[in-house]
């Protein structure tokens, strides 16, 4: 599938279909043990992510593409930080805005669309956590090359990685209608995407970070500097 193919069913998906899902499972509302596990991991990899950044984030100005209900850009605002918080769905972009703080609202800018738009202008760095994870080898090496021209010091962001359980899962998902299941992760590893930053002549520098593992929450933290 393209880019644009890929964003409208991530949109479809997140917009009308899995609205009160993410906005239990990014709450303190109790959920199933499986989710707990997720919830747990994402946490985790929130603190991975945010540990990559200065601790004091005055006038700093931050992307938090893919925003969801707004927990990063949250925590980025507390610190200081200029966010912009971006997601294809309205319906998200909602919630995180009715659950920010009044006191950090004026920190934080909301938008619904296409995280990689140019008209976002630049940032001293990017956050993309689980918001790049649908994406193919080239799709996902241009896009990052995009942010990271915008970007004056990281591009943090998140991919599934290409263990033998989300390989199974992955193969196994695609025997499901489309209509039945969610956006399919596409598993990467460093190498290969590294090779396919080469293959868009991008001068950023590839990274991988730790791997989070909680249930059935597996994901791997990458970082990208111009």
């Amino acid at each position: 599938m393209s880019y644009e193919s890929t964003l409208a069913s991530v949109e479809t998906y997140f917009d009308k279909t899995a609205t009160t899902k993410w906005e239990r499972l990014t709450s303190d509302a109790p959920v199933s043990k499986i989710r707990e596990t997720v919830r747990k991991g994402r946490d985790q990899m929130r603190d991975q992510l945010r540990s990559r950044l200065p601790t004091d984030l005055q006038g700093v100005r931050i992307l938090d593409a893919g925003c969801g209900t707004g927990q990063m850009a949250q925590e980025l605002a507390m610190y200081g930080a200029d966010v912009v918080a971006i997601d294809i769905s309205p319906s998200l972009v909602d919630i995180a805005r009715q659950r920010m703080p009044q006191n950090l609202q004026c920190r934080v800018t909301f938008k619904a669309g296409d995280m990689l738009s140019k008209e976002l202008g630049h940032f001293d760095h990017v956050i993309a956590m689980d918001s790049l994870i649908y994406y193919s080898a080239p799709d996902l090496a241009e896009a990052l090359d995009g942010l990271a021209a915008r970007t004056r010091e990281s591009v943090l962001f998140t991919v599934a990685p290409r263990t033998p359980m989300l390989m199974a899962m992955w193969y196994i998902g695609k025997l499901f209608p489309r209509s039945d299941r969610s956006p399919t992760m596409v598993p990467h590893t460093a190498p290969r995407l590294s090779k396919a930053l080469f293959d868009q002549r991008s001068a950023a520098h590839l990274c991988p970070l730790n791997r989070i593992t909680s249930g059935f929450y597996i994901s791997q933290a990458m970082e990208l500097t111009p």
